[in-house]
Parts: structure tokens; C-alpha cells; sequence
């Protein structure tokens, strides 16, 4: 079936509005929208919403969009659907006036058949409810409404449905490779067809790599499956380095009457896994370099927009890492399409919780009896994607440790390979949440501690933080992640408990259990491992084992890209507040890798550095402004430090300078002077510290291997005179009405130095056809709104993105500061 997106023409009908309100009102009771439209981001944050900190103090909502379409008259003899992307959450649509379907999971995308309800050759209203109102339903920031896109499909009687296109290359050699495409026909017409199906698999630039023709007679209400085997000669693999992508268009016809048409991206590669070889690609081993990322886009909330998924996919993977794994929900659409393109693999998940609730109104209620559905539609999503590689069943699941809960993994992982037999599954196991019900018996099995004194020391932490369940065991965590953390993953009764949990799926993966990656090898020799989510902290230890363990395949960190909600959790808080718990008016978690506005962060050039990929030393200096000071921190932090020798009213003060580096030595000058040379290597942890006494001027690294240069890095003071200065993404945009501009906003002196300390507030202006999506920074404590005009610098930047209209020409943009400096702009939109 052809499909379009069906993204414009919506509105969204003001909150609160009753039904009787809204039809006494009109358009006027109506806000004019585009699609993908975040109704969250748009919310006044609330320090006294029941979400509090897990979803950064926004509120939830019932939000209601409608549009008003024709439908043509040959609309009547043709199949016409559509699709949601995505629907945060508990979707209900109508189609003038009558319920048409609905679809509980925010996350998966769905179908609706609009036949029955269409007024033909007449104007018709589509409707729909996302119902986020019931708050402390999701551990993260979720967003409302319909935050993906809608497209329309629509084919004649007899075609080819939605998710009828499945593709696999099980035979692949150097000079040929077979394609086996499953193709679903329907005919919903009352006579039979005779009908020709036609296969093309283009290559680079259209080319026709090669063809198949099938015969096939549709009788009335048919509904089969053809197959088939098509040889591609001297087939072009898809892999990281090359990601080469194949077109298969295939067509339906009668004759000369061509009946449906569908065309299906995807990439001719293998994979294998075994303990002796790990993860292989190609047939190459492949170990993976793993960012966990959830689903917001930052400052435009969880609004998903092919650019915006680009571009992270994109600064991702030039940080270095090579998988992405989908935390915790399934993929966009989007995002899969810019890792085929890119050379990302991906590991797709269903779901955080599945019988057991981690939070009061949470997917836990419906998952039993929805998940079915769920894990055919991510299968369906992704089965076509080369990127995708394995499926995550299920995060940190509390059952874990249950005979049940096993009986339960074991009926997933069977329905995920029974959906799609080509891929791996796992499933991410937190021995913490999992055990937590006999933490007693474990702790004392640890420490010689009999219950009673148990009790009495963890008494005055729980009354202290005043929480309980899930955070409470997360609250408890702190003390797992410390000196305590391996004697807990190596504990005879954390193996049993796990055990048959840990046996179900094809990867073992483990949450924050670093100490049985190589344990397993003794226990159970046929076992591949991966650390589904770990601590920065644990980087180096983690990436020597995944280098030295060939059963162990890889190291997912948490997290690759920051993120909103689960506030504070990353933040090095001064002022007494502490992480997991109510922090207004924090509202970024403040973990990744890369700021929320795709800003690389020091940890990210040391994990560069850790994983080999970086020849030139990076210089972190920690914050001056906080010299001295002792923060509360949780396990998920490294250091509290950024990239920046400008630090005015600070002379004379201590300064801790820490120096990354992968070379045999480092040396530190000041000004020109030496401040002596270290050693460096995987046992110093790639990095070495240097105290000293902060002067301005230039700061500058050396490193060297074998005595000779390797690389250097530089940073200068910058001036307290500072201009801004801008940094486009891009030089052209589409006329799509969804391409975005991302547009960075510098404070430089004249000498083009960062000044990383000045805070300026900045207003945007944007003249042509295109409007402000987004404008924030990286502070996770700004209370600036992200649909504002004006926003404060931190660190020395904000990030404005620009969403381009469907009108040809140029789009103006002005930034303006208080203290009189501007500085415009002109963006190309084609």
C-alpha cells in the first residue's frame, strides 16, 4: 500500500473543554497543530504534580486533536488506512463520530481501518484522544499525545497490507547472496484476480540489482503468503563502516492495470553469535560500544522528527559507539531509518515492568494482556531494518528471581523468535530489584551481619530519604555500586535466585552486575553475556573485560544522550538535595554521554579515549566554582567537569585538571611551563589529575607513546568581552514542513575562545516561513520553558532548533542578548 504522511491540517482542541463546550465553540475552541506534536513539552512545570521528578515536574493531560479531510469517491473501492507512530497514551480514535479502534501502549505504532466509517466524495473528521491524565504512570518523561507521526496507506481491494513485506538474506557468500521476501497478499474484493507479482531489488543509485516475477490467482477473501528467492550477485554488506542499503519495490497488477505498489528498504548482512567468537557481524567479530538512550529529543520533548533522530544517531555515533539500545520502550520509526543509514545497530525493547509495577499507574496493569500485540507490532516495525540485531524482552523485571518469572521470559523470548527467527533476543536483568526481597539474607551472606543489625543500620537511610518501594531499592543502590557492589553480583545466593531467569534468552544481560561477566565462563561455558546497562564509573574495568572475554560481547552504558525526567539522578548537587527523589526544579536527568542539546560532555571524549578511538589527550578541568566543596552523588556520575580554562575571580585558587589519555605518557604545561610528565594506561585508568594553582592563560596536554608526540590538546582563557556566535547543522532545509534547524548559540571573545562562565540571556526572533520548535540549554536546573524565546546561556551555550514550513525561501533568525549583542542568520529552505 502507498503511504503518505498525514501529518498536517490537525487541531488540537483546548484542555478542559467539555464536549458540549467544544461544539458550542468551534474553531475557536480549537489550536492549529502540526504532527509530531509533544502536548507534555508545552506544560507548566509543577513542583506539586503527582509526577514530581520522574517526569521533570511536568503534568500529564487527556488531550483531544482532530482533523477535518475529503474523501475522495474512488476512496470507496480502495483499502485506506491509518497509521500512528506513536500515541502517549491510552489512544482512542473516532471517525465522524464512531469509535474506530484505540491502543493502549504509548509506544508501539497502529492501525486503523477507516472504510467503514467514511463518507464518501464529503468532507470527514477524525478524532483522537491521548489519555496521559492518570499521572505516575512512567518512571521517565513520556510526553502526551500524538508525538509521532500519522501516515495514510491506501491500495486498492486486492494488495499488499501494512507490514505485508518481510525480508531476509539467510544466505549470503562473497558473490552472491540470497534474498527471501515473505509478501502478504489480501484480496477484499468479491472476484478473483489474476495477478502478477513483480520484484525489484534496487541498488546503489536505483540501479536494478535484480528481479523476480510470481503468478498469483487472489480468490475472494484470500489472505496468503508468497514467497520469494531472489540471487543477488556480488551483493554489497551491510556494515558499520559501509551501511549499503538495497531498495525492494514490488508491484501487484492485472495486466496492464497496476493494482499496488510498496517499496521496502533494507541490507544484505549476516549475524552470528557464539561464546568462542562473540558477536559477529559479517562474520567479523564486532564488539559492541553501547549507548542506552530513551526516547525524548531534549528540548523538544518527545516530539519525534526524522532530523532530530538524525542527527542524534549521527553525533552518537562520532562519540564513538556503535549500538544504541532503545531504553525501554520500542524504537521510532525514524530513528531505525537513520541507523540502517548510518551503520548503528540497534537493540529494540518491549517494556520496563511486566507484572510487577514500578510505579503507581504504570504499563504493568495492561502488559499481561497486551503484550502479544506489542511484540508483534515492534517485530512488524523492525523486521525489515539491518540495523536491529536484538530484541530486549523486558527491563530490570522484578520477577526475575522467580520460577514464574522465568516461565513468563521463556513465552516471550519463544513468541519473538517465533515473530522473527533472524534475531537475538535478551533481557535486561538488575540483580538489585530482582533480590530485593531477600536483600536481608544476601547483605548478611556479605557481611557477617546478623538481620537484626542489618535493620538497624539501613533504618536511619530510610527514614531519612522517606522513600520506598522501587526507589527505595534504588535509594539502597548506592550501597551496591560501592565496595559492596562485586560481593553482591558474585553472591552464592544472587546466582541461585537468577539462575533460571538468566538461562531463558540467547544473551544474558546484565544491569549493573559487572562481576559476573566473567564468572559466567566458569558457570555456565555456553552463556554470551552483555552489560545491558552500567555505570561510567565502571567504564574501563567493563571495556578491559569485553577486550579479554570473548563471551562477553559488549557494554551499553547509561546513558549515551541526556534525558528529561528521572531528575537530578546524574546531577552533583551542592545544596543538600539528592538524587532519585524530589529535586525541583531539576528536570533533566544530566547521565548521558551528550547533553540534551547533543553537546559531548568530557566523559564522552574519555570513553573515545577508553575505547581506543581517540589519539589526542582531552584536558577536563572540574568546576572551580565548587573548589572544595563535597556534593551529594549518586553511582550513575563520573566527574563534576568541563572543558574550559576560563574561570575569572578564581586566580590563585586550587584547580583539579584531569588529562585523558590512551598514549604511554602526558604532560601538562601552564603558560609554557611543564607541570611534569605522568604515566598513563589502562591501570591508571586512562587518565592522570593534576593539582595546581589556577592562572589564566593557555593550558595545553601532550601526549606521547614511545617518546614521541602522539597529540595535544589546548585550552585558552577567554576574555570576559564576549559576542556571540552561531553554529548551523546545516546549509539548506526541506519545504516539508518538519525538516528542522538546529542552531548552537556560542558565547566567544574576539579570539574565538568559548567562554564557558559567562551567562548571557538570549532572545531568538524568527521571521519567514518557520517557527521556533525549541530553545534551552544543558542546565538541569533552568526554568526557562522550552517553547520560549528567551533562554539563558549555561556553560556558555544554548541550542535553538528552527522548524522549517512548506513554503520555498529563506527563514531569518535573529539571537539577541541583554547586554546589546546580536548577531542574525539566514537558513535556505528548498
Amino acid at each position: 500500500m502507498k503511504k503518505e504522511k498525514w501529518n498536517d491540517g490537525w487541531k488540537l482542541i483546548k484542555p478542559g473543554l467539555t464536549p458540549m463546550m467544544t461544539a458550542m465553540m468551534g474553531d475557536a475552541g480549537q489550536i492549529p497543530v502540526a504532527l509530531p506534536h509533544d502536548a507534555m513539552i508545552h506544560e507548566e512545570r509543577d513542583e506539586n504534580t503527582k509526577n514530581q521528578h520522574q517526569t521533570g515536574f511536568y503534568p500529564g493531560g487527556v488531550y483531544q486533536y482532530c482533523k477535518t479531510f475529503f474523501a475522495p469517491a474512488e476512496w470507496e473501492n480502495r483499502k485506506v488506512i491509518i497509521e500512528f507512530e506513536g500515541v502517549y497514551q491510552h489512544a482512542q480514535v473516532y471517525v465522524n463520530g464512531d469509535y474506530a479502534g484505540g491502543h493502549p501502549y504509548g509506544y508501539t505504532n497502529f492501525y486503523i481501518p477507516l472504510n467503514d466509517f467514511l463518507k464518501y466524495g464529503e468532507n470527514n473528521e477524525i478524532k483522537v484522544v491521548a489519555d496521559n491524565g492518570q499521572e505516575e504512570n512512567s518512571r521517565w518523561y513520556s510526553g502526551s499525545g500524538i508525538y509521532r507521526n500519522v501516515n495514510i496507506l491506501a491500495g486498492s481491494l486486492v494488495h499488499i497490507p501494512e507490514d505485508g513485506v518481510r525480508i531476509q538474506t539467510p544466505e549470503v557468500m562473497e558473490n552472491c547472496a540470497v534474498v527471501q521476501i515473505d509478501i502478504r497478499m489480501k484480496n477484499e474484493d468479491i472476484r478473483t484476480w489474476k495477478t502478477q507479482l513483480s520484484t525489484q531489488i534496487l541498488g546503489k543509485e536505483g540501479s536494478i540489482a535484480a528481479e523476480e516475477r510470481t503468478a498469483v490467482t487472489l480468490f475472494p477473501g484470500d489472505d496468503v503468503r508468497i514467497r520469494q528467492r531472489i540471487p543477488v550477485y556480488d551483493p554489497i554488506l551491510w556494515n558499520l563502516e559501509n551501511p549499503q542499503l538495497y531498495q525492494c519495490r514490488i508491484s501487484v497488477s492485472e495486466g496492464e492495470n497496476l493494482l499496488d505498489e510498496t517499496t521496502e528498504t533494507f541490507g544484505i548482512r549476516t549475524l552470528s553469535l557464539d561464546p568462542k567468537n562473540g558477536f559477529c557481524l559479517n562474520k567479523e567479530p564486532v564488539n559492541l560500544r553501547g549507548a542506552c538512550i530513551h526516547h525524548d529529543n531534549g528540548i523538544l520533548g518527545a516530539a519525534t522528527f526524522e532530523a532530530a533522530e538524525e542527527r542524534r544517531c549521527r553525533i552518537l555515533k562520532e562519540a564513538g559507539f556503535n549500538c544504541i539500545r532503545s531504553s525501554h520502550h520500542p524504537l521510532s520509526k525514524a530513528m531505525l531509518d537513520a541507523c540502517d543509514r548510518m551503520g548503528m545497530l540497534v537493540l529494540d525493547e518491549l517494556s520496563d515492568a511486566w507484572t510487577r509495577p514500578k510505579n503507581n499507574h504504570d504499563y504493568a496493569r495492561l502488559f499481561p494482556d497486551y503484550w502479544k500485540k506489542d511484540a508483534m507490532q515492534m517485530v512488524a516495525k523492525d523486521y525489515n531494518h539491518p540495523s536491529v540485531i536484538m530484541y530486549v524482552a523486558g527491563n530490570e523485571i522484578q520477577e526475575a528471581s522467580t520460577p514464574k518469572g522465568a516461565q513468563l521470559c521463556r513465552e516471550i523470548t519463544r513468541y519473538l523468535h517465533e515473530q522473527d527467527p533472524s534475531r537475538y533476543v535478551t533481557v535486561a536483568i538488575n540483580g538489585l530489584l530482582a533480590c530485593v526481597d531477600h536483600m536481608g539474607e544476601i547483605m548478611c551472606s556479605i557481611t557477617g551481619m546478623t538481620m537484626e543489625q542489618m535493620a538497624q543500620m539501613m533504618a536511619p537511610q530510610a527514614e531519612q530519604t522517606g522513600s520506598t518501594g522501587v526507589e527505595q531499592a534504588n535509594g539502597s543502590a548506592d550501597m551496591m555500586f560501592g565496595p559492596l557492589a562485586d560481593a553482591f553480583a558474585a553472591n552464592q545466593i544472587v546466582t541461585d535466585l537468577l539462575d533460571e531467569f538468566a538461562s531463558v534468552t540467547d544473551v544474558t544481560g546484565y544491569n549493573y552486575l559487572t562481576a559476573r561477566h566473567v564468572m559466567e565462563q566458569q558457570l555456565h561455558p555456553n552463556r554470551v553475556i552483555l552489560g545491558t546497562e552500567t555505570l561510567p564509573q565502571d567504564m574501563v574495568r567493563l571495556w578491559k573485560i569485553v577486550k579479554e572475554n570473548s563471551h562477553v560481547i559488549g557494554d551499553m552504558t547509561w546513558t549515551g544522550w541526556d534525558y528529561l525526567g528521572e531528575s537530578g539522578i546524574g546531577v552533583f548537587y551542592y545544596d543538600g538535595r539528592t538524587g532519585f527523589s524530589h529535586n525541583w526544579p531539576t528536570r533533566l536527568a544530566y547521565v548521558g554521554d551528550i547533553d540534551i542539546t547533543g553537546y559531548r560532555r568530557p566523559i564522552s571524549y574519555y570513553r573515545e579515549i577508553v575505547y581506543g578511538l581517540r589519539k589526542a589527550p582531552y584536558i577536563a578541568v572540574e568546576r572551580l566554582n565548587h573548589s572544595g566543596e563535597k556534593p551529594n552523588k549518586t553511582a550513575c556520575m563520573w566527574k563534576d567537569e568541563i572543558s574550559s580554562w576560563t574561570w575569572h575571580g578564581y586566580e590563585g585558587k586550587p584547580a583539579v585538571v584531569n588529562v585523558y589519555s590512551n598514549s604511554e605518557e602526558v604532560e601538562l604545561f601552564l603558560n609554557g611551563k611543564s607541570l611534569g610528565r605522568r604515566n598513563v594506561s589502562e591501570e591508571t585508568g586512562y587518565f592522570t589529575t593534576y593539582e595546581l594553582i589556577y592562572e589564566p592563560g593557555t593550558l595545553e596536554a601532550v601526549s606521547y607513546t614511545g617518546g614521541m608526540e602522539t597529540g595535544r590538546d589546548i585550552l585558552r582563557t577567554a576574555s570576559p568581552v564576549i559576542k556571540l556566535d552561531t553554529e548551523v547543522d546545516a546549509e539548506q532545509y526541506r519545504a516539508n514542513g518538519s525538516d528542522l534547524a538546529f542552531i548552537r548559540v556560542w558565547l566567544k571573545d574576539a579570539e574565538g575562545n568559548i567562554n564557558m562562565q559567562t551567562k548571557e540571556q538570549v532572545r531568538v526572533d524568527v521571521t519567514g516561513d518557520g517557527v521556533l520548535q525549541g530553545f534551552g540549554n544543558a542546565d538541569p536546573d533552568a526554568l526557562n520553558r522550552y517553547d520560549s524565546n528567551i533562554c539563558e546561556t549555561y556553560d556558555g551555550s544554548a541550542l535553538a532548533v528552527i522548524r522549517a514550513g512548506t513554503q520555498k525561501g529563506e527563514i531569518s533568525i535573529c539571537f539577541t542578548t541583554e547586554s546589546g549583542n546580536n548577531v542574525s542568520i539566514n537558513l535556505l529552505v528548498k
